[in-house]
């Protein structure tokens, strides 16, 4: 009896093992944490660089893209409800998130992991070195949730 306890006892200690060796070797604590490739819609001017510089970084970061050109994006954000204090050169729709400006593409990822009560987040302006306005300056910017009334504050500092 004494032997079978033993062997028992092994063989599941063994299998524990195996089965956290293979969880971390296989990577799956970052597999289920992080987001499938999300579909994006981005309603920008079809004269700006710097809006297709951000969809390509969104692009090399795993999102599906989707740009319509819209020299009406005002009015967009104006359906959106993106305060007037935090308007870009752009505004995109993220499993129903609103992303304004050169948000990138990391914190999108945490938006979407994160799932906040929120309506969406932004990058006001076109801060210099933020995604899509890279260059030899780089100047720090927040990126700000805003919610349905109106009502902001800091999500993430770059």
């Amino acid at each position: 009896m004494k032997w079978k306890t033993s062997t028992t006892v092994f063989v599941v200690t063994a299998f524990i093992a195996a089965i956290i060796v293979a969880w971390h070797w296989l990577d799956f604590p970052s597999a289920v944490s992080t987001p499938a490739a999300a579909d994006v819609i981005v309603y920008k001017d079809p004269n700006c660089g710097c809006c297709n510089k951000w969809v390509e970084h969104l692009r090399e970061h795993g999102f599906n893209v989707t740009a319509q050109n819209d020299v009406r994006v005002d009015k967009i954000k104006a359906a959106r409800g993106v305060p007037p204090a935090l308007g870009a050169c752009h505004t995109a729709i993220v499993q129903g998130y609103v992303v304004e400006g050169h948000v990138p593409a990391d914190t999108i990822k945490r938006l979407l992991r994160e799932r906040p009560a929120i309506k969406g987040i932004a990058v006001a302006g076109m801060p210099a070195g933020s995604p899509g306005m890279e260059g030899p300056y780089h100047e720090s910017y927040n990126v700000m949730s805003f919610d349905a009334s109106g009502q902001t504050e800091i999500y993430e500092r770059h």
